[in-house]
């Protein structure tokens, strides 16, 4: 029974198993039989068919066994006790970001390349090229310590990975070159704001290596320094860039005084002294190497912001010299509305700018301008106090006057005389006295005893001089001709 069912079921699957090798043999004929002229032609020029060599594998040595990494110590530089290592610096500034002048800084994105050989690099190459590495790398063999003098913060890109490039040739030379963004000091004189013109210069230098170590220079002079042409700024324009090279020094006695002058062999023409007080920092000339750059401020913006609006509050004060005196809500109001108005001006220029102990060119302006409003508010109260005494004279003048000799009291003591009332009644060109030209109305006041007849027995004479209007009359032409002079010599000195 058991015997009837298994053999079927053995014979299935030997005929099943021989149908598969006999397919599998047939795939073998097929792959071990030569291809046509055509077949071949087709996976030739297939891009399916065709390997390239991985050159990522591992055929001979590594790329540090090919540089001798582990053979040598890189803590110490090239040529450790010989002559000093030459370091060739050029820089590709890529943009100057920003310029503060409350901070003192300015803030620069740029291309940073050192050029050094370092013969324990050499490797063997027949073709002659070089090999490319990444930030990897760096990190074990020996680059040089550069860091920047005076600045306040500075970093590596590392979007979307470090921006680090290394290069080596077969014979030993390295291509070291970085993207790093800086914020440096930038010591800015602003006596002349916003007519100024302000000179920043990035210092590089080695942090541990006296030039007996590291010689540190511009690969190819002014020419080591290129700038992108986009290069721009909304407040500044740009005028030139240029690199110098001098010699620091450092003392590590910690002791203050001037440095000795430079060794009579040096290249150098100029150098700085400088003194420190740590005592692990070694003594001795540093390289430094310097990028200057010249700013000019765009003055179009504080023409706009600043100047415009504290000329027209100016003008706007003259104003009130062509208003009557007598109209006291009129005047006070426009004098005071200028003064508050030259104070928020002097405010807000101030809240932007850095707490210096010096006067700018503009607080000159706005502050010569501020005492043009003032004076324009001082010399309406002085009209206001000449016509109250005038007034009170004439109030004291009538008590005392038996008879006004057919004058009518109101046209000729009344506060609104004016000159048409006084040629009515008898007017008298004076000859100027001080350059002023005075007019007088002569009252002839009779003093009798008799009052009853009218007779005029003694007569007396007496003086009375209206002269508050002059100062407004003579204020039209005196202030506007004083800023006008302001101005031209203003304008003369700082532009």
């Amino acid at each position: 029974m058991h015997t009837d069912v298994v053999l079927p079921f053995l014979l299935a699957w030997m005929t099943a198993a021989s149908g598969t090798l006999q397919r599998c043999r047939n795939v073998r004929l097929k792959r071990e039989m030569p291809l046509t002229e055509g077949a071949r032609r087709f996976r030739n020029s297939s891009f399916i068919f065709k390997r390239s060599l991985d050159v990522t594998k591992v055929w001979g040595p590594k790329s540090e066994q090919l540089l001798k990494i582990d053979n040598h110590d890189f803590t110490m530089r090239p040529g450790f006790g010989g002559p000093a290592v030459p370091v060739g610096v050029d820089v590709q500034v890529e943009s100057l970001d920003a310029i503060s002048e409350v901070d003192m800084d300015f803030t620069m994105t740029l291309y940073l390349r050192h050029y050094w050989k370092d013969e324990r690099l050499a490797f063997k190459s027949n073709t002659n090229l070089s090999m490319t590495f990444d930030g990897r790398l760096v990190k074990k063999i020996w680059v040089p310590d550069m860091f920047f003098v005076h600045s306040k913060k500075s970093f590596t890109h590392d979007t979307t990975t470090e921006n680090v490039m290394l290069r080596v040739f077969p014979d030993g030379k390295v291509l070291y070159s970085l993207r790093v963004t800086v914020t440096s000091m930038c010591s800015m004189d602003l006596s002349r704001f916003p007519l100024d013109t302000q000179t920043c210069s990035l210092e590089i230098e080695s942090y541990a290596y006296t030039d007996d170590d590291l010689m540190l220079y511009w690969k190819e002079g002014n020419r080591s320094l290129s700038t992108d042409d986009r290069i721009s700024l909304s407040q500044f324009l740009i005028q030139k860039f240029h690199t110098t090279t001098r010699l620091a020094f450092y003392s590590s006695t910690g002791q203050t005084g001037s440095a000795a002058p430079p060794f009579p062999s040096r290249a150098y023409g100029r150098y700085e002294s400088r003194v420190t007080s740590d005592l692990f920092s070694p003594p001795g000339w540093y390289n430094r190497l310097y990028i200057t750059f010249t700013l000019r401020r765009h003055v179009f913006f504080f023409l706009l912001q600043t100047y415009f609006p504290a000329t027209l509050m100016v003008m706007l004060s003259w104003v009130s010299f062509w208003i009557d005196r007598r109209a006291v809500p009129a005047r006070v109001p426009l004098g005071i509305t200028t003064v508050l108005t030259m104070s928020t001006i002097i405010t807000g220029v101030n809240a932007s700018m850095p707490r210096v102990s010096y006067i700018k060119a503009v607080d000159i302006y706005l502050w010569v301008s501020f005492v043009f409003v003032f004076l324009s508010v001082i010399e309406y109260a002085a009209v206001n106090y000449l016509s109250t005494l005038q007034e009170r004279k004439e109030r004291m003048l009538r008590e005392r006057l038996p008879c006004t000799c057919g004058l009518a009291h109101p046209g000729m003591m009344s506060a609104s005389y004016s000159e048409v009332e006084a040629n009515a009644t008898g007017n008298y060109g004076l000859p100027e006295s001080n350059g002023v030209k005075r007019e007088r109305m002569l009252v002839q006041l009779a003093m009798e005893s008799d009052q009853v007849t009218g007779h005029v027995g003694s007569s007396a004479y007496s003086n009375v001089w209206i002269d508050t209007h002059v100062i407004d009359k003579y204020s039209r032409v005196l202030f506007p001709g004083s800023y006008v002079l302001f101005n031209i010599i203003y304008w003369s000195i700082y532009s």
